[in-house]
């Protein structure tokens, strides 16, 4: 078995300049030569913000950068051309490419209509706040730019649960519409404010099965089109699971593939993780927030965190085939929804404890193997600037993932300060087996078993924090060195 590693190839503050599918195209080949395996691109199709959209505004899923709809043809990252010649580059430089699946919200509609609602009390949505009334809302998508080509489907009213707008009054709030298909929300996992089906824009409704035969003609038809191998689900929290049962389901029995799927259901509760795990019987793996909520909170409390704790409660210890860990994304980077970085210093540390495991599918953020520079306002109504270096260690850490992080791991998490494991290393990759330690407090040592085949062999670190060298005892073991705040990855001296 090989080990895989993905990409989130963007990030929110990516150019908008129409000029992302273009760099992953000149990308792909390294990409694959330095250990990556897969890429997950950001939504492809055109936004209610046009060609500023980051995509997660959907107006048009038919639209991927070919029709002038919302000020432009090309969406933020290039035009629908650019995205094939992207996809092909990737796949021939043998990349899988995942794409980025919003289903959740439509935004930007063409026409307003009139139609009944009542107002929900928005910390418990199953509490109605007013008796039915008529309001006027932008729910109609015609799509003029486009004309029927690829689909003629009108979306209207009774497409969607929910609006939080009023145009005829100009009042915000969360209205939950009266339509034939229920008067209340859809099924969701999880009880945060009540039901948390509702979350922005129009709320699709997928109990009208209209709206799923032509989610399912979209899906079949943009895999048709782009010939994508995965898709991350966008939303899913917000989002019927029998939806989802339905819709993948349906997708792969088109396809004839396996279509790998990763959910974004973001809660640091695991037992909800595991709750919609099991609501969708294996259909699809899940960003293991609550791992990326630990790296945080040990980033920002340093050497008063304790680093054996790392892995409580987290979705890799638990059901490490379904998840899929992370460092950052795009939401969690600063001036974002769920801003919750984590500190420069512990990177590194936080890429070997998602890179160098057995558990876990890990991601990659963009700005940590390309660093960026952006401005926007935060919280206090300031502009802040944001520079986000790339983590220099990581193509080392991806090398090592790669080629050395295979074979039995034992684990050593007995200090607070001070953690670490080995891998055996297997048959398969020459020269594969290592010693991973951590430290968050001062310089340290870890006696750790590698394993009798390694016996006598001179072990160095990989990522040039220590310049010692280390001889395997015959019985397998040795004394592993670290530096203060640090990690070093000790494997065979070429």
């Amino acid at each position: 078995m090989e080990n895989f590693t993905m990409l989130q190839f963007f990030e929110w503050y990516s150019p908008g300049d129409g000029t992302l599918w273009d760099h992953l195209k000149n990308e792909s080949g390294r990409l694959k030569n330095i250990g990556i395996d897969a890429v997950w691109l950001p939504p492809a199709q055109k936004g209610a913000a046009g060609g500023y959209s980051v995509g997660y505004d959907v107006y048009d899923i038919y639209d991927l950068g070919e029709f002038d709809q919302k000020g432009s043809v090309r969406t933020k990252y290039g035009t629908k051309q650019q995205l094939l010649d992207a996809v092909n580059a990737a796949k021939e430089a043998g990349l899988n490419v995942y794409v980025d699946v919003v289903l959740n919200h439509m935004g930007g509609a063409d026409e307003a209509e009139r139609f009944t609602v009542r107002k929900v009390n928005p910390d418990n949505r199953n509490e109605f706040i007013s008796e039915p009334y008529e309001i006027e809302s932008f729910t109609k998508f015609t799509f003029p730019g486009r004309q029927g080509q690829y689909s003629q489907f009108v979306w209207d009213w009774q497409c969607f649960t929910g609006v939080d707008f009023d145009s005829s009054t100009q009042e915000t709030a969360i209205f939950s519409i009266q339509n034939q298909y229920g008067e209340a929300w859809e099924d969701v996992v999880g009880d945060e404010n009540g039901n948390f089906d509702y979350l922005m824009m129009d709320d699709i409704d997928t109990r009208n099965p209209a709206v799923r035969d032509e989610l399912k003609r979209w899906g079949k038809w943009y895999h048709d089109t782009i010939g994508f191998n995965g898709m991350r689900l966008d939303a899913i929290k917000h989002i019927s699971f029998d939806f989802y049962n339905d819709w993948l389901d349906h997708m792969r029995s088109q396809t004839g593939q396996e279509l790998f799927t990763v959910g974004e259901y973001w809660s640091y509760e695991v037992g909800l993780l595991e709750e919609y795990l099991e609501a969708t019987g294996g259909r699809m793996s899940l960003f293991d927030a609550p791992l990326h909520n630990n790296l945080h909170e040990a980033s920002v409390q340093g050497s008063s965190y304790d680093l054996t704790t790392i892995f409580d409660n987290t979705l890799v210890a638990l059901k490490p085939d379904k998840a899929v860990t992370l460092v950052e994304n795009h939401d969690t980077q600063p001036l974002q929804s769920l801003t919750q970085p984590v500190d420069f210093w512990f990177k590194p540390i936080g890429y070997a404890l998602i890179l160098l495991r057995e558990g876990g599918y890990p991601c990659l953020f963009y700005p940590d193997l390309y660093g960026s520079k952006y401005t926007d306002k935060g919280d206090d109504g300031n502009e802040h600037e944001i520079i986000l270096a790339p983590v220099a260690e990581l193509e080392s850490l991806l090398h090592i993932r790669k080629y050395v992080a295979y074979g039995q791991q034992r684990d050593y998490f007995d200090h607070p300060n001070c953690i670490g494991w080995t891998r055996e290393g297997d048959d398969e990759h020459q020269n594969s087996g290592c010693a991973v330690v951590i430290s968050n407090g001062e310089e340290g040592n870890k006696t750790m078993e590698v394993g009798q085949r390694h016996a006598g062999k001179t072990f160095v670190d990989y990522l040039g924090k220590h310049d010692a060298e280390i001889t395997i005892g015959d019985d397998g073991w040795a004394d592993f060195l670290v530096r203060a705040g640090s990690v070093c990855v000790w494997a065979v001296k070429n």
